[in-house]
């Protein structure tokens, strides 16, 4: 059976992000296709968490059936040698019909075939939105995974387009989107999930997940707030010494943090609407989460967020402040629209599996090997 070596480090991150989750789902419905074995690959860790057991539902894990292999580099090291050796090799962990996942984007110097998962390009047109680490990372990355890469899968077509424009020719690079998981709590069930957790919440709340980098627009998101003067909660951690545009807000702000996967859930029942005006995404989970959830979503146009959405969104220019303020106290006060909204938005989450995305994936390796 073909064999696939994947990088599975960023389910070691300290707040595991999007590229992890989804990682973590294909991986589990690839295998659960049977049609390839597989191990991934982690930097060394002390002490070795093994992420075999998630531990709270929802909680990022290596899937059952693959195998899990540490190095004994740690993660930085590993990623720069890498990167600029070209060394240390994977080929052990690598037979005759195999390949390597670059499921990062993060390329192991190999032998054999590899298929890179590009989740966005942003690093090359908006610098100004990373760490000075990230400037000098992130382009490097990109440009040995473009020597080393035989294939490029993307979640998005505005991703696929970043692809295109940066060189690599149209026959090296497919999409497949990403999938949405089903709700960990029911509808019933969210109220006691949260007076577990997340006490004196507002009645009506506006959900913002991860809003504090500049791309996610923190400033439009504000503004917006300000305007509607609707009680906002926002999940994620700010950035360590980033100004924060809701600090002066005249309504209740509720600032959580990183959540686990089951409070999560319940956020989304709970909420009123998810306001997601990013300037630019790869994909937008977020958006697909709160879709199949019955939330009304408000996001940006022209964006991968709009594609993820495909109809069953409110969408706004995310430079326009007005724009977004006016969209979501429509969407708040409208129940027509919210009702023609969460409707139409179940039907879209309904058709993102990701049974469909392993499927994507299981057609791009075997063409690969």
């Amino acid at each position: 059976m073909p064999h696939v070596l994947t990088l599975v480090e960023q389910f070691w991150h300290k707040v595991p992000g999007g590229t992890a989750q989804a990682t973590e789902r294909t991986l589990a419905a690839l295998l659960d296709r049977n049609e390839f074995t597989a191990t991934g690959l982690a930097a060394a860790h002390r002490p070795c968490v093994d992420r075999r057991d998630g531990g709270q539902d929802g909680a990022l894990r290596v899937p059952d059936g693959c195998r899990l292999v540490h190095h004994r580099l740690p993660r930085p090291v590993l990623y720069e040698s890498w990167l600029r050796l070209g060394r240390p090799r994977v080929d052990r962990l690598l037979g005759p019909d195999s390949l390597f996942w670059a499921s990062s984007l993060i390329v192991a110097p190999c032998r054999r075939p590899v298929v890179s998962t590009v989740h966005d390009l942003d690093f090359l047109d908006h610098p100004e939105f990373l760490t000075a680490r990230g400037r000098r990372f992130f382009p490097l990355m990109w440009d040995v995974a473009r020597r080393r890469s035989d294939h490029f899968v993307c979640p998005s077509v505005a991703v696929a387009e970043q692809c295109r424009a940066s060189g690599v020719p149209d026959e090296l690079v497919s999409v497949v989107p990403w999938g949405v998981d089903q709700p960990l709590v029911a509808a019933d069930d969210a109220n006691a999930v949260l007076a577990r957790s997340v006490p004196s919440l507002p009645a009506k709340f506006v959900l913002l997940v991860a809003p504090d980098s500049p791309r996610k627009n923190p400033e439009g998101c504000a503004a917006a707030l300000a305007a509607t003067d609707c009680p906002a909660v926002i999940v994620g951690s700010m950035p360590e010494g980033t100004h924060d545009p809701f600090a002066t807000l005249g309504s209740p702000v509720v600032r959580l943090g990183p959540v686990d996967a089951r409070v999560l859930s319940a956020l989304y029942h709970r909420a009123t609407a998810l306001l997601f005006p990013s300037h630019r995404e790869g994909y937008g989970l977020p958006v697909a989460e709160a879709m199949a959830h019955g939330l009304p979503v408000v996001t940006s146009r022209g964006t991968a967020t709009e594609e993820v959405a495909a109809g069953a969104a409110s969408l706004i220019d995310p430079l326009d402040h007005s724009d977004i303020a006016a969209t979501l106290e429509q969407v708040l006060n409208d129940d027509a629209a919210r009702r023609s909204m969460v409707a139409k938005g179940l039907d879209r989450a309904a058709e993102l599996t990701w049974e469909q995305t392993a499927k994507g994936y299981s057609e791009i390796f075997g063409m690969v090997l």
